[in-house]
Order: structure tokens, then sequence, then C-alpha cells
């Protein structure tokens, strides 16, 4: 299982970036993806999950109504679609997979992406 994201850049604050997490070696829809992220200094922390089986989206309450993701089967690649972006919202951004409990535990996946950096100016 591979998992490669991209889409990461320098941003001023207002802008939008959309990550991508090309997925590889297993079968993309039967399993509950996650989008995490992590500052310098900070722990990493959950920012979106989707279940692709039952069509559920969970966000960080950071980022609800700001963020959106999605996916699309035929490119086995997820997406992470950021509007609106905050100073506060700059860290290295990993895409994860094979969730086995909690959407928003990063101990509960598998598999994880090497990270793309966003960084948000003010």
């Amino acid at each position: 299982v591979q998992l490669q994201a991209s889409g990461g850049g320098l941003v001023q604050t207002g802008g939008s970036l959309r990550l991508s997490c090309a997925a590889s070696g297993y079968t993309f829809s039967s399993y509950t993806m996650g989008w995490f992220r992590q500052a310098p200094g900070k722990e990493r922390e959950f920012v979106a999950g989707v279940s692709w089986g039952g069509g559920r989206t969970l966000y960080a309450d950071s980022v609800k109504g700001r963020f959106t993701i999605s996916g699309d089967n035929a490119k086995n690649t997820m997406y992470l679609q950021m509007n609106s972006l905050k100073p506060e919202d700059t860290a290295v951004y990993y895409c994860a997979a094979v969730n086995r409990g909690s959407v928003v535990d990063p101990a509960e996946y598998d598999y994880w992406g090497q990270g793309t950096l966003v960084t948000v100016s003010s």
C-alpha cells in the first residue's frame, strides 16, 4: 500500500489549496481514509475523514465549513479542498488509510503518505 500526498504550497490568508492523496496497492473505496496535520512543535491532529462505503465525512471543528474531503474512485485519489485558509492552518498535511477504529485517532490508521507542507502567510 502506498499513499502519495501532494498539492501543498505557500498561500496568503484567505486563499485556497487542494491537496491530493494518490493511493495504490489496495481497494481504494473499501476503507476509511483521513487527513491529518502537524504544525511545528505540536502533535499530529485530525483534520477530516471519510468512510467511502457509507459516504460519511467528519471534520475537525477548526476546519468545518472551510475544508471539504472528497475522492475519485477511478483515479484512486482522495482530495482535501481547503478554502479561506488561515495562518493557523500552516502545517505538514498527511493522508492516511485503512482505519481500524476511531477516525480521529492517528494510531488507528495503518498507512500514511509522506506529507505535504502548507504555509499560509498573514
